[in-house]
């Protein structure tokens, strides 16, 4: 089990530092007073005094946060008055702002950095070489062979595997004209994806033409590998906000939804695969930490900012009981959800067992 839990405890710690470290970092920048920085829930391992800010590393290694003078507008902190200038709620509205969307911000960064970082230390691309074609599907009509190259589909040039598939899953019925190098001479075929069964990672309906990678790979450039990084940042962005879309519209089951154990166990499978598969890990859940965070949620960064965006129309703050009864709202959707996934994990090592492979 010591991977699982060194895995567990490395990735997460990871990704509360950099968020935490996004707000307390942009507070600092806005003239803010911070109060405590906070590894982790209590109790309290570890607790130092640098400067005016107390630095604490807790047990409960599932959060941690900032406290800064005056957050709460609703609480009876006292402020010196030689100290008000420097309290959160005096400062403009930008600025609070600002230190609310740092922390998400951050995480969302950390994954660009380490996906270009992975890319540039010589992450494999998968190219768009075929490997097989299986009889009696679209491809083998259409006079596709193993070995060929597919270079351009209706006249746009392609190289990645992923970028092929993309294009023939959301083409299905139509006719495709497929540019491919075979023996060193390029011939236009002309396929028409099918349209069955099969679903895209987005659940949406997916054409297949019937074939398969030959698994040939290239590493990149320095200059291809931040833009391959970026890339591939956008396309796992779009993988989460299109899957919380579809959550919420009921297009997806909840049982889908998964919690810390889940997590425990995905970093520890991870780190045993090694570096590159453990980066890739923390980049995915970091990009999933930054738009969760960014739910309109009361006492998530989201929900805060959603004070903030009805603070700047209304010209007042939200304060008094509809601040109240959101943020325990926001409370009890907070602790239901973290019931659903905890049940969903159990659940599915009752049926499934430990192991995160698909039967």
């Amino acid at each position: 089990m010591l991977e699982y839990v060194l895995g567990f405890v490395i990735l997460l710690g990871v990704l509360i530092f950099v968020h935490e470290f996004g707000h307390f970092i942009v507070a600092k920048m806005a003239g803010i007073k911070v109060l405590k920085f906070s590894l982790g829930f209590p109790p309290a391992a570890i607790k130092r005094t640098w400067g005016e800010t107390e630095y604490i590393l807790s047990w409960i290694p599932l959060g941690g946060y900032v406290k800064l003078l005056g957050e709460d507008p609703e609480s009876d902190e006292e402020i010196p008055p030689e100290e008000t200038s420097r309290a959160f709620t005096s400062k403009p509205l930008l600025a609070r702002m600002a230190v609310i969307v740092a922390g998400p911000l951050s995480n969302y960064l950390l994954a660009v950095v380490l996906i270009c970082a992975g890319y540039v230390a010589g992450w494999p691309v998968l190219v768009s070489d075929i490997g097989k074609v299986l009889e009696g599907t679209p491809a083998a009509e259409a006079g596709f062979k193993a070995g060929d190259q597919v270079v351009a589909i209706n006249g746009e040039p392609v190289w990645r595997w992923d970028d092929m598939r993309a294009t023939i899953e959301k083409s299905a019925g139509q006719k495709l004209t497929v540019a491919v190098e075979r023996e060193g001479s390029r011939m236009d075929l002309t396929v028409t994806p099918s349209s069955g069964d099969q679903k895209d990672m987005f659940g949406e309906p997916a054409g297949r033409i019937g074939v398969a990678p030959s698994g040939k790979t290239v590493k990149l450039g320095f200059a291809a590998a931040l833009h391959e990084g970026v890339r591939f940042t956008l396309y796992l962005t779009k993988l989460v906000v299109v899957t919380l879309v579809k959550l919420v519209k009921m297009e997806i089951s909840a049982k889908a939804l998964s919690g810390p154990i889940t997590i425990i166990q995905a970093s520890g499978e991870s780190l045993k695969a090694g570096v590159f598969s453990f980066l890739f890990l923390m980049s995915y859940i970091s990009i999933n930490l930054a738009i969760i965070n960014l739910l309109p949620v009361p006492i998530l960064d989201g929900g805060h900012l959603l004070f903030f965006l009805i603070e700047a129309v209304t010209r007042r703050p939200v304060t008094g009981k509809v601040r109240e009864v959101a943020v325990q709202f926001g409370l009890l959707f907070i602790v239901f959800l973290f019931a659903l996934v905890i049940y969903n994990d159990i659940s599915r090592i009752v049926t499934k067992g430990w192991s995160l492979a698909p039967w």
